[in-house]
């Protein structure tokens, strides 16, 4: 039992100091994102801190090229075995990198279901980033001086 506590500290509270903790988006909030994002077939999609990767296939059962960055490595093996199993691995793949140390430029759609003590930090990376015409939907959590183009029951819409 000891072992166990040590196991879900280490993999669920450790990455509270480095980013958000895992909070699934529900399957309503998913629409609603995906919806806001317009996704088309082909674009390429990033989902920073995926979790347990729903929306990462999500946006590959939409047509995108999806990636999701995810620091626990636990979640990243169920979002990758949930990939595999949906027959989605052309389109989609969940790696364990820490998402600071990612460069955005590539991506047409970045989803975020992130925390307030991140977003000013974020904000800036994404913006720096980020090229015309890229779109950030943000579940629940808005960036602080961003405006965002639409906003529909807490969920954020921008464009770069």
């Amino acid at each position: 039992l000891p072992l166990a506590i040590l196991v879900t500290v280490y993999f669920f509270a450790r990455p509270l100091y480095r980013g958000a903790p895992y909070a699934p988006s529900d399957e309503g909030k998913i629409a609603r994102m995906l919806s806001l994002a317009d996704v088309k077939g082909g674009e390429r999609a990033v989902d920073v801190g995926s979790g347990d990767g729903r929306i990462v296939l999500a946006l590959a059962q939409k047509g995108a090229k999806a990636v999701g960055y995810e620091i626990n490595p636990i979640l990243c093996l169920l979002s990758n075995m949930r990939i595999r199993k949906r027959g989605l691995r052309s389109n989609a793949r969940v790696y364990r990198k820490n998402f600071w140390k990612e460069d955005f430029s590539a991506y047409d759609i970045v989803v975020v279901f992130g925390v307030t003590y991140i977003m000013p930090a974020l904000e800036k990376k994404l913006r720096r980033e980020l090229r015309p015409g890229a779109r950030v939907v943000s579940n629940y959590f808005a960036f602080p001086t961003w405006k965002p183009a639409h906003v529909e029951k807490g969920v954020y819409l921008y464009r770069q």
